[in-house]
């Protein structure tokens, strides 16, 4: 199918490879004799139906013709037929504008001007920068093979130093008595051997024995980072379950009990079986029943299990290969030049970004949802869509959402029940959450610097600078702020105040 000449002239392909040839104006003029004349039997010397409805349709639509700025403009049809109902196969037609036809009607802005550039898909872009981050990270990869060599130690994973860490595991075993202490009480309520004050006191000790009594094991025992950052998580996990389920039962015990109860419905049973299910569930926010899923997907499990295995790995890889050789060669960085501190915490950022982003892929996007999958546990909103916060406490409203139900659920609004303030409530919150971010990082180091403790506290005046950037200068402001703070500037920070702390201490004591 070709355009014989500039005019106003179609080529019309015909099914057995031929061509008809017809002129624009004379099937305009045709159109205007069938219009007035609907009965009038059709000229079988024209071209197909189709053909000639989209022309007519091109030829009176100008933003059809104004779409192509080359002036030119090709339709194509599948399957047409003539009038009397015959199939032709393929029918094509082509036209092209007269030079006189102007190819600039309407203002237009460029895709990527700032009026345009968020109404455009970039697609195509994000293609682009997912090759150029595989071919960056993929020949640094190779550099520092050939520059270091494989850093990755046989005992990595597990050494014969493990083995001295069963006292650590003994107490992750043990924790179990701590709900079954919790329902004990729940049991002598409901049977009226002790009352109100009593149980509110007896949970109180429960949950305070519970943090206390890792916290000794671990300081006691020489053990590795690890098994003591695994022991502090597990510990801050039954706690937090424990206040849940205490808080919880109460409430329910409180309506089952008023004497104008506002719902009838509600009554106040103790199960040992839905706490358990409780305990092992993926959620940290306690209530007798849970939505479920129909069944288990033993094939999506393995493949969940086999990309945490491949991940999990992943992120070894990199702290072995990266992270401990720039920190080992770093200096303190509050102690010496800046400008080597700035280069080493920019340095750091980025292999500690990808750690932190396989982390949280692992954890919160394969372990929950493999655990809710046997489990059948059914809300799996483990997280929202944090990468496009736009302030610091959008973040933290999104990025783990199991803690920030119990925060809402057993602090913020008891707080404002209580008639505190809500910039109060939002303190007193993030102070809950420094408390156990310190527990978590500063008892299995055996160093109390309180670093994690003010990063947390440091969130709340960004919190609210955050939001009146996002107010005064958009959505784009803060989310880039948020992504500096957490990936570029904190996080890299942090690990280097705690090994060069812990450095120094263990200095000090040999």
């Amino acid at each position: 199918m070709a355009i014989l000449n500039s005019g106003d002239v179609v080529s019309s392909a015909t099914e057995n490879g031929g061509g008809e040839f017809v002129d624009l104006d004379r099937l305009r003029r045709r159109k205007s004799r069938s219009d007035s004349n609907d009965n009038s039997p059709s000229d079988d010397l024209g071209p197909p139906d189709d053909v000639r409805d989209r022309i007519d349709s091109v030829v009176n639509d100008d933003a059809q013709g104004t779409a192509n700025l080359a002036g030119d403009t090709e339709i194509r049809e599948t399957g047409g037929g003539r009038g009397g109902g015959e199939g032709r196969g393929n029918a094509e037609a082509t036209f092209t504008y007269r030079p006189s036809v102007p190819a600039h009607r309407r203002a237009r802005e460029s895709p990527l001007s700032s009026d345009a550039i968020f109404k455009q898909s970039h697609a195509g872009l994000f293609n682009l920068c997912v090759v150029v981050l595989i071919a960056v990270n993929s020949r640094l990869i190779i550099e520092n093979l050939m520059k270091y060599g494989w850093l990755i130690r046989t005992d990595f994973w597990f050494s014969s130093r493990s083995l001295r860490d069963w006292p650590l595991f003994m107490c992750c075993i043990s924790l179990s008595i701590f709900p079954l202490a919790a329902f004990t009480v729940e049991k002598l309520v409901l049977q009226k051997y002790i009352s109100e004050p009593v149980v509110i006191f007896l949970h109180i000790i429960i949950t305070m024995t519970e943090v206390l009594y890792p916290v000794y094991v671990t300081l006691r025992c020489d053990s590795a980072f690890l098994s003591g950052v695994t022991l502090m998580l597990l510990t801050c996990i039954v706690w937090l379950k424990l206040v849940s389920y205490a808080h919880t039962s109460y409430d329910i015990r409180s309506l089952a009990n008023a004497a104008d109860k506002a719902n009838p419905e509600v009554s106040y049973y103790v199960s040992l079986k839905s706490l358990g299910y409780f305990m092992v569930a993926p959620t940290l926010c306690y209530q007798p029943s849970y939505p479920r899923s129909a069944c288990i997907r033993k094939g999506w499990v393995a493949r969940q299990f086999a990309k945490l295995v491949i991940f999990t790995g992943f992120m070894g890889f990199i702290i072995e290969q990266y992270i401990n050789p720039i920190v080992r060669n770093s200096k303190h960085p509050l102690k010496g030049d800046l400008l080597y501190a700035i280069e080493r915490v920019l340095k750091l950022s980025v292999p500690n970004l990808y750690v932190w982003l396989c982390m949280f892929y692992c954890f919160f996007h394969l372990w929950l949802n493999i655990l809710a999958e046997l489990l059948c546990f059914g809300d799996r909103e483990f997280y929202k869509d944090w990468w496009n916060a736009k302030s610091v406490g959008d973040y933290w409203r999104m990025w783990n959402m199991p803690v920030h139900k119990w925060m809402v659920r057993h602090i913020y609004f008891p707080c404002l029940r209580s008639k505190i303030p809500k910039t109060l409530a939002i303190i007193i919150a993030f102070l809950v959450s420094a408390v156990f971010h310190e527990l978590c990082i500063a008892v299995p180091c055996r160093l109390f610097k309180l670093w994690a403790f003010l990063g947390i506290m440091f969130q709340v005046p960004l919190v609210f600078i955050t939001n009146y950037l996002q107010e005064r200068f958009g959505s784009t402001v803060g989310n880039m702020i948020f992504w500096f703070i957490f990936c570029i500037f904190g996080q890299p920070m942090c690990v280097l105040l705690y090994y060069h702390d812990l450095m120094n201490r263990k200095g000090s004591m040999s």
